[in-house]
């Protein structure tokens, strides 16, 4: 139980409160500009969701169906998978990439790679392109996806960056809704068209984030373990306090992070995936963040994620078009739950929606199963209906917590020099889920129907027990605090204090914090 404890708020959050800027974020022109390239970072997840919901999509699709000799079972699976295989190669050099060239440079080379495979998989005229091109779709997404959250959560104004880094993975089903609605459309042309034209808008995002990424700003914090410090206040000043190097607020953060890091330096002064484990603290993060990955894929959301159209199979609505319209109304109903329970972590806490979430995915995925078994028994219309209902519901449960916080969580529970990596072992966690969810769900979905659904209600179980056994509140720290949090409040306060101590000594004559808003604030303020 120790595990799941909630943490009250530290010194160290007190005091960065205490120098956040009052007024509103819209009437300043930096944190706009800041916000737009967050924005822009934000695509990646977008990305991810649209090929989930284009291979959804695409199963429905006669006109593909016969460009590929009408794949099922095993090839079905294969063709789904394929895209996580070409992301689990990717892992072991994208970590390289994201610390050693920087977070710009990993977006920039991972958004080029998915541009390839979308035009070859856009060109395709046979099943072994079209594999090639999802196995190269997958090692950008993943290159890029490594790096992008790091650099939200990073360069976020501290009090947006709970709420934006959260919004990262819930924007995946932003690409989801236009992939579904893309199909929903071009299911009713004649020709290879019908496929291709949803291939061709999968490029689309890699391509705007391919020509802006290189005037997004770098992450202070990459910079200050390059040695660019200077880069690094200059940065933090232009976007967190319109220039002024002196604020308050920039030069506690500043301090932070070299703090953070100098702590971490002394600890070790080479980093390797061993270190992942090598500590109390550490291994504890791990076990939340690899049972999370996999929890995250293994609720019995990959049904409804990747084989909808099977699903629906099974209580009788065949059907292309209703089942294209209720996967574009899932999408769009999937983004707005997820993006306000992104709103509410800061406000309700994260293990309190973990627990919730965990509770309504069990309810609801027992409620599909009992239906579904209503309707293969007696045929009953209400009870297929049903099961519909039951898809949101548990849906809505899911996107409390597994879709807007498990990106957000991850980041922030490990420390610099650990974040990279630690990400990678997230994503490498999430990417062996989906190949067997992709391989075995169509298989046993073909074999048992609806049976198989019994397998995900024991396992909500498991879910829901471990999460209220090992889930630790993160709620009201910075984020170097939570991540010192799990090496124990002594690192905790250690950090704090040495922060206060150099901004004491490298902040005197610092100008009272400003407001936000442009007007009133004119001191050691560059001009737009």
């Amino acid at each position: 139980m120790a595990g799941g404890a909630a943490v009250g708020t530290s010194a160290g959050t007190q005091a960065i409160q205490e120098l956040i800027h009052p007024g509103k974020w819209y009437k300043n022109s930096r944190l706009v500009k800041l916000n737009l390239w967050i924005l822009l970072l934000l695509i990646t997840s977008s990305t991810n969701g649209y090929d989930g919901s284009m291979m959804n999509g695409l199963q429905t699709l006669d006109q593909w169906k016969s460009a590929f000799n009408y794949p099922k079972g095993s090839m079905l699976g294969l063709l789904n998978a394929i895209q996580n295989i070409g992301s689990i190669l990717a892992t072991p050099i994208a970590p390289y990439i994201t610390d050693h060239w920087g977070r710009r440079s990993s977006i920039l080379i991972g958004a080029a790679i998915m541009i390839v495979g979308t035009i070859v998989q856009t060109t395709s005229q046979n099943v072994g392109s079209f594999i090639a091109a999802r196995f190269c779709v997958g090692l950008g997404v993943s290159i890029a996806q490594n790096a992008a959250p790091l650099l939200v959560t990073e360069l976020a104004y501290p009090s947006q960056r709970a709420p934006l880094t959260s919004t990262y993975n819930a924007l995946w089903y932003s690409g989801a809704i236009v992939a579904a609605w893309t199909t929903y459309g071009s299911f009713r042309m004649n020709g290879t068209w019908s496929w291709r034209l949803p291939s061709v808008l999968q490029g689309l995002p890699s391509v705007i984030q391919l020509s802006l990424i290189l005037f997004c700003p770098e992450s202070p914090r990459w910079l200050v373990s390059q040695g660019r410090e200077e880069e690094a206040v200059n940065t933090i000043a232009y976007y967190h306090a319109r220039g002024n190097v002196q604020d308050p607020l920039v030069q506690y953060e500043f301090n932070e992070i070299k703090e953070a890091l100098r702590l971490e330096a002394e600890a070790a002064a080479s980093v390797s995936y061993l270190d992942l484990f090598r500590t109390p603290g550490n291994r504890k993060r791990m076990r939340i963040i690899i049972a999370l990955a996999f929890f995250s894929q293994w609720s019995g959301n990959g049904l409804v994620s990747y084989y909808l159209n099977k699903v629906f199979d099974t209580i009788g609505i065949t059907n292309v078009a209703i089942q294209n319209l209720i996967n574009g109304i899932l999408q769009i109903y999937n983004l707005i739950m997820a993006v306000g329970a992104g709103l509410l972590c800061d406000r309700v806490g994260r293990r309190k929606l973990f627990l919730i979430s965990n509770a309504g995915m069990l309810i609801f995925f027992t409620m599909q199963t009992v239906c579904s078994a209503r309707y293969a028994i007696a045929g009953s219309n209400a009870a297929a209906n049903a099961v519909i209902a039951a898809i949101f519901l548990f849906y809505g449960s899911y996107d409390l917590a597994y879709t807007p916080l498990i990106v957000s969580y991850t980041v922030e529970i490990l420390p610099f020099r650990l974040r990279a990596k630690g990400f990678t072992v997230f994503n490498f966690s999430i990417s062996l889920s989906l190949i067997f969810n992709q391989y075995v769900n169509p298989v046993a979905l073909d074999a048992i129907g609806w049976k198989y659904y019994i397998v995900y209600c024991v396992w909500l179980v498991f879910e829901f027990i471990y999460a209220y056994l090992f889930i630790v509140e993160t709620k009201g720290h910075t984020l170097e605090e939570t991540a010192a949090l799990f090496d124990g409040e002594d690192a905790v306060r250690e950090l704090h204090g040495r922060t206060v101590a150099d901004l004491q000594h490298d902040a005197k004559g610092a100008t009272k914090t400003p407001s936000l808003d442009e007007k009133g604030s004119t001191e050691h303020v560059e001009k737009n």
